[in-house]
């Protein structure tokens, strides 16, 4: 069983996939922060902001998705409910905070 917070992929390639997700992400914040600074019209970089924070929740609902199939699934089987139910907890909160962003 890892730590609590640590993350656990199902394979270095989904590891990988997410890098890449958050490479890109930070990419179009720096592209952001260039338009800020080159007084890019308004609109073009809330545009740009929105495809941002669109990639943001889609990387939150892929780590959602890692959590249950991986970090639920293992307290599942440990039969430990004290364990199930923190895991549940965190993942409700963690989808609470997703829905309230």
């Amino acid at each position: 069983m890892r730590e609590m917070g640590s993350i656990d992929m199902a394979s270095t390639d989904d590891k990988n996939a997410l890098i890449n997700r958050l490479s890109r992400i930070e990419g179009q914040i720096r592209g952001i922060s260039r338009m800020v600074d080159q007084d890019t019209y308004c609109i073009q970089t809330l545009t740009q902001i929105s495809a941002a924070s669109s990639a943001l929740r889609s990387l939150a609902l892929v780590l959602i998705q890692n959590h249950l199939q991986h970090c639920l699934a293992e307290a599942v089987e440990s039969g430990d409910q004290e364990l199930q139910d923190a895991k549940v907890q965190e993942a409700s909160a963690a989808i609470g905070r997703l829905l309230r962003s």
